[in-house]
């Protein structure tokens, strides 16, 4: 806990695990616990039972409206399946597939220890995550000793695609007899039907889960209303099964409400249960009660000081300690009754209700919990609570920060979601250092139209900015501007003084000045220059910790040696830049391909082609990174790996890789000597006479869709998922089978394994 109390968080700390596998950041302790079963609560044996008999089967889906019951029901089953079960609670921010295999990872983990390499995986910016993470969690559990179940609570949190795909194809690779249950409020996005077919699925949905006379008569007997109650039958009738809708109208009896008016049902779909929780629930409560449950309701999780700073009060944890004992559908999140949330539904509902009684004090309490969260070293939950509050101002300060620590532990999409935000409140403009970060981010994933819409939006803020951070601004800018190269390599060498000159001591942007200075130069054919400041950007990346950096300006050096024929140094370069790569998880980063390809290059120069090989495999499923947008990155790595091709008589492949590199000089023709290089290159294999194409010769186009093949996901899915037609996904495929010497798309999936072209 800290000063106040945190949230049950997992923080990584230097030698914790004693060597295993580390999440690259940050959990929440309370969604990986099995929620804790109140004493009294009712045993839902028959359905416990009917899942239990469904021995092995690898997917069980519990489907059903809020308040069915379905977290008690898979508890229950859980807790009867022994202590191979792991459980994640699921919210709006796992809609990051590697945010969401982190915590299936951990889970795993905490059964019984899982490779660390899932981990060093999930922590790689870019990485694939169903031709890599999905596979590598898939092989951790076929690995253990013993079957596992794992658990997904809540699964309508997740709303994107990937995520949902990523479980579809977790499901699909189980091993014979581990288990994965998911409880949804709606039927979610998977491959059921497939499963369904072949006998791979057990279904509960809400016909099964309502609850019998009997049942519901226990429920309410344990709830305080006794059985010979005269309002007991009419309760039952009225409720038609639905647990929750019982056991709000007993608590309502208890605290002097009167029974369901006759004809009026509450069943799970009814808007009825809203106004009969005001008038029969809240309307029975002392009125700081009813404050406290309705403000409180912005939370999503609960502490006693977290509630004191939101209610700006105190003795909260006493109020909260009082409604568990009163069986008020509060969930206790950890043994020590610290941290609690509200059932779902109750929480929806009390928020409708403050929305009613008190709309102008919402922003104000997710004000309040942001400063809470900001305090206690959680800017992640105080992001989503400035923007709950309207306090762009807030967001813009917490962003700035988090998101490039989000992207550095793998979670790009969590940081872009964050970006996103300011786009859709049309905010880009008035935040310059938010709109900078947002292009270099899009330019990084080698997305030019959002790096130019950035960009341009960057500008625009500078232009506005105040005078107290247009210093700031202006270098920021210049970094921008020469890492884009948009006007040529000497435009470029300017921007990059600009900076260098001006950055602050100890300024994060004094490397990257100083690296782009120097790769100015290396553009230019300006050898000495160019290693000179090559080394000194080695020198403070590596003390700063900015290991892309550090990787690719060793790449760069191992680039001069070669151009000056010192093949010694340019492959001890090399291998020092790998190792970087290696260390830092960077295997899917833009800057990676010119390591592998430099690496590649100087294994030929030692006669290890099959070291080659396996660099070339890993450059090219990164091909599609290299655009336009960083053409000082694209072109050069291009190069490499047309050359690396050309040694071993692949002009396919040389040929793919020359053509890509003239696209980006059709659109940045003034990088220095490069467009010579690539003509004379050009000019030598045009001499060459053609051959068979193989899978160096792979578009873009087919590389962006290849790790899809080899996923459960139709034509027509991949399309969707692509925003291309099916025919066009089709005509991709078949030009991919015919390149890797395949009849049908299993077969191209198995060459591609062999040779290494999915990913890492």
């Amino acid at each position: 806990m800290g000063v106040n109390g945190q949230q049950g968080a997992v923080p990584v700390l230097e030698g914790d695990r004693r060597g295993r596998g580390q999440p690259s950041f940050t959990l929440v302790e309370s969604k990986l616990r099995v929620p804790w079963v109140r004493p009294g609560i009712l045993p839902r044996q028959r359905l416990v039972e009917r899942l239990l008999g469904a021995g092995s089967v690898p997917l069980v889906c519990v489907v059903a409206p809020a308040g069915y019951g379905k977290t008690t029901l898979l508890t229950q089953w859980g807790r009867s399946k022994g202590d191979r079960v792991g459980w994640i609670s699921l919210d709006s921010r796992d809609n990051d597939p590697v945010v969401l295999l982190t915590y299936l990872a951990v889970a795993l983990d905490r059964i019984e220890p899982v490779d660390p390499g899932v981990f060093r995986a999930l922590a790689s910016p870019g990485v694939s995550v169903l031709t890599a993470a999905v596979p590598r969690l898939a092989s951790a559990v076929a690995a253990m000793s013993e079957p596992v179940s794992l658990v997904l609570d809540q699964v309508e949190s997740l709303d994107d695609q990937r995520c949902l795909d990523a479980v579809a194809e977790l499901a699909l690779a189980l091993p014979a007899g581990s288990q994965l249950a998911l409880a949804a409020r709606r039927p979610p996005a998977l491959p059921v039907a497939l499963l369904r077919a072949s006998g791979q699925v057990v279904e509960v949905g809400p016909a099964e889960l309502a609850m019998d006379d009997r049942e519901a008569t226990a429920l309410l007997e344990e709830a305080g209303v006794g059985p010979s109650d005269p309002e007991v039958p009419e309760l039952v009738k009225r409720a038609e099964g639905w647990p929750v809708g019982l056991y709000l109208a007993a608590l309502a009896l208890q605290a002097g409400g009167a029974r369901p008016s006759a004809g009026a049902g509450f069943s799970g779909e009814d808007r009825f249960m809203a106004d009969y929780l005001r008038s029969e629930l809240l309307a029975q409560l002392p009125t700081e009660r009813v404050a406290f449950l309705t403000r409180t309701a912005v939370l999503e999780r609960m502490c006693g000081p977290l509630c004191d700073a939101v209610l700006a009060g105190t003795g909260s944890g006493a109020v909260l300690g009082a409604m568990e004992d009163a069986n008020l559908l509060l969930v206790p999140l950890d043994h020590r009754r610290r941290w609690y949330r509200y059932h779902q539904l109750l929480r929806e509902l009390l928020l409708a209700e403050l929305e009613r009684r008190e709309p102008e004090l919402i922003p104000q309490l997710h004000t309040r919990a942001a400063a809470w969260y900001e305090a206690n070293d959680q800017p992640e939950a105080a992001i989503d609570h400035a923007k709950a509050a309207g306090d762009p101002d807030q967001v813009a300060r917490l962003v700035s920060e988090a998101a490039p620590r989000a992207y550095a532990s793998g979670r790009r999409d969590t940081a872009i979601w964050w970006y996103d935000w300011f786009e859709d409140q049309g905010l880009m403009e008035r935040y310059p250092t938010i709109a900078i970060q947002g292009a270099m981010r899009h330019a990084l994933l080698g997305q030019p139209a959002g790096a130019e819409r950035w960009t341009a939006a960057a500008e625009r803020a500078a232009a506005s900015a105040t005078p107290t951070e247009r210093r700031t601004v202006e270098v920021w800018l210049a970094v921008l501007h020469a890492s884009l190269c948009r006007h040529g390599i000497e435009r470029m060498r300017a921007d990059a003084r600009f900076a260098r000159e001006r950055v602050g001591p100890g300024s994060a942007l004094a490397g990257p000045a100083l690296h782009l200075e120097g790769a100015s130069y290396l553009l230019a054919g300006d050898l000495d220059r160019a290693d000179a400041l090559l080394a000194g950007s080695v020198a403070v990346a590596t003390e700063d910790r900015e290991l892309h950096a550090a990787s690719y300006a060793l790449a760069q050096r191992s680039l001069v040696a070669i151009r000056r024929e010192d093949w010694d140094a340019a492959g001890g370069f090399a291998e020092r830049a790998l190792t970087v790569v290696r260390d830092g998880q960077l295997d899917n980063y833009v800057t990676s391909p010119l390591v592998y390809a430099v690496a590649a290059r100087t294994a030929l120069q030692h006669g290890d082609v099959a070291g080659a090989r396996a660099h070339l495999a890993r450059a090219a499923p990164l091909r599609p990174l290299l655009t336009y947008v960083y053409p000082t990155y694209a072109v050069p790595a291009l190069l490499e790996l047309a050359h690396a091709y050309v040694a071993l008589d692949d002009v396919a492949g040389a040929r793919a890789a020359l053509r890509q590199a003239g696209d980006v000089l059709r659109l940045r023709p003034d990088l220095g000597t490069l467009p010579a290089q690539v003509q004379e290159l050009g000019s030598r294999l045009d001499r060459v006479p053609a051959a068979a194409p193989g899978s160096s010769s792979l578009t873009t186009a087919e590389l962006r869709l290849l790790p899809l093949l080899a996923t459960h996901l139709s034509f027509t899915e991949i399309g969707q998922r692509l925003f291309l037609s099916k025919h066009t996904i089709k005509t991709q495929a078949i030009s991919i089978y015919r390149k890797l010497g395949a009849s049908s798309r299993s077969e191209a999936v198995q060459r591609v394994q062999e040779v290494g072209l999915l990913g890492s």
